[in-house]
């Protein structure tokens, strides 16, 4: 099956109620895709729908979920649906930031300095356990996903477009992790949390996965690819050009900074935090099959977008109280503007 994602668009202000058509080829097409990652990821449709709402937003995402619930099935299945380049690194104790970047290498022959192109040159670009490195290897891909660049040896290398980041990690209470730097995390556009399936999903994950299978492994074959290059790249078009109204990106920066002197939280998230929100919430629009934005758009994102960008107060979490219990609470009390 091939689709085909049309992304015309017209010129629109972002913060206003001017129309802008997005075709139902690309709500088709999001849906499509939907659809191919739901054959091998089973029981995890929240964060399907949340990492499938990264990709349209052009962001990165990092998903955190103990061993076996899928984190990386999930990241290669996003990967089969998109006909661009994919590249793993397998983040270990031992590994330097040049494995993760590239490095320059010298030929005796010519007596010149060649460079050698690391995994990061690719467009989508799986970090696996990468709290499992030291804080120096995960602090080589500050650059790259901020600027989608690469510096080495002083000459600056630009990254393919589309370019994302998907992150998994362990959660840091396991032994042989490091917590990632402030910095890095804020550069992620979401962190997912994946939890344990259901019941009736868990049996149907044991049955597809022993049905007529040699291993324990799904096979991420069974996903087809949907989009070319060029696609991709309309298609992110489209999401940024969703349409907002002012008072959408009002509430988004309400909630960001409610954050800040939120009660149970010793730390807030900073003007990123508003930004994640309305781009997430664009393409969250589209993922459930609208081109306009809602406040429930940006009420369903708040968890994901700003999760790892706050802090619970020790007193709060000696008590059990989790990042998302208080932004639960925020979310309640921050009035919202009427749809």
């Amino acid at each position: 099956m091939t689709t085909t994602a049309e992304t015309e668009t017209t010129d629109a202000d972002d913060t206003t109620g001017q129309t802008t058509h997005v075709p139902e080829a690309t709500l088709h097409t999001v849906a499509a895709m939907r659809d191919e990652i739901r054959k091998v990821v089973l029981g995890q449709d929240e964060a399907i729908d949340m990492v499938l709402t990264g990709f349209l937003a052009s962001g990165h995402v990092l998903i955190e979920g103990v061993p076996g619930l899928g984190k990386t099935m999930l990241v290669l299945a996003l990967a089969k649906t998109f006909q661009g380049d994919s590249r793993r690194v397998q983040f270990t104790p031992d590994l330097m930031p040049t494995d993760v970047t590239g490095h320059a290498i010298f030929d005796p022959d010519s007596a010149k300095f060649h460079i050698r192109k690391g995994p990061v040159f690719t467009n989508i670009l799986l970090a696996d356990e990468i709290n499992r490195a030291p804080a120096k290897t995960q602090s080589a891909l500050l650059e790259v996903m901020q600027e989608r660049q690469v510096s080495i040896e002083g000459d600056t290398h630009e990254l393919a477009r589309p370019f994302m980041v998907l992150a998994t990690q362990n959660p840091i209470e396991q032994d042989g992790t490091y917590p990632l730097p402030e910095a890095q995390l804020d550069r992620f556009l979401f962190k997912i949390d994946i939890d344990y399936p259901g019941e009736d999903d868990e049996v149907d994950i044991v049955e597809l996965v022993t049905d007529s299978s040699v291993g324990d492994q799904l096979d991420v074959e069974q996903v087809e690819p949907l989009l070319t290059v060029r696609q991709a790249q309309n298609l992110q078009t489209a999401c940024a050009k969703v349409r907002v109204e002012r008072s959408l990106v009002e509430y988004a920066v309400r909630l960001a900074r409610a954050t800040r002197q939120w009660p149970g939280l010793s730390h807030g998230a900073g003007p990123r935090g508003g930004i994640s929100l309305i781009r997430g919430a664009r393409a969250h629009a589209l993922v459930v099959g609208r081109d306009y934005v809602k406040p429930d758009d940006i009420q369903r994102v708040t968890p994901a977008a700003l999760r790892h960008r706050v802090s619970v107060a020790p007193e709060l979490a000696l008590d059990g109280m989790s990042a998302d219990d208080v932004l639960a609470d925020l979310v309640n009390k921050v009035e919202a503007p009427r749809s």
